[in-house]
């Protein structure tokens, strides 16, 4: 069943042990504690939800209007390459099909997104991308890459740091601030905007 195909699975995470069985070192990806999509701070919600997929809560799990937006500025060549996916359609793909660029892969992907959209309720499916999505460096999830790039809880992100992290979701491993600070800086400037048009932050927050 559906329902079930979409349990979030940790994925391998070796550790090197010393003869007494001392921790040496760890190799593999790293997950945090999943995290309840409604007891985020409402600037991580919205981070993601600017930069990713601003008609979250209105669409049936495909947004024609996201793709012709993406297409049209991908056309026109302003501003980075957009996919036009929802986050609906990346769950599908990450949790349930491959990464292959092919035109079946993403009618599958409609498709499924279409299914998961009548499962699950938003706040589930948003739960599942925040939680499943590679942010750089080994770390699947936001809780994990909160950790690791900031050394503290998802929880407690101020705004710039969610924007940042919502920054990561595409070239992860090349525009996280420990490979490239100021790629990552860029990053989360566009995020900012993006919130700051959608409504969700001021001009003096975004400012500041």
């Amino acid at each position: 069943p559906l329902s079930k195909s979409l349990e979030p699975i940790a994925p391998p995470r070796l550790t090197l042990l010393a003869a007494d069985g001392t921790p040496i070192a760890q190799n593999g990806a790293i997950m945090g504690e999943p995290v309840k999509a409604a007891k985020l701070p409402p600037h991580v919600r919205q981070a993601f939800l600017a930069i990713e997929d601003r008609r979250f809560y209105s669409h049936w799990g495909v947004d024609p209007r996201g793709l012709l937006r993406a297409t049209w500025s991908n056309v026109r060549g302003s501003g980075p390459k957009q996919g036009g996916s929802t986050i609906t359609q990346q769950v599908a793909k990450n949790m349930l099909l491959t990464s292959d660029r092919t035109i079946t892969r993403k009618v599958k992907e409609a498709f499924l997104a279409q299914r998961i959209e009548k499962a699950f309720s938003k706040e589930r499916i948003l739960e599942l991308y925040l939680n499943q999505i590679f942010l750089g460096i080994s770390a699947y999830g936001v809780e994990a890459a909160s950790r690791q790039y900031f050394g503290k809880s998802c929880q407690d992100l101020t705004l710039g740091e969610a924007a940042t992290l919502a920054g990561l979701t595409r070239w992860p491993n090349t525009n996280n601030p420990i490979r490239n600070l100021e790629n990552a800086r860029k990053r989360r400037g566009v995020v900012l905007r993006q919130m700051l048009e959608e409504g969700f932050i001021t001009q003096a927050e975004h400012d500041a």
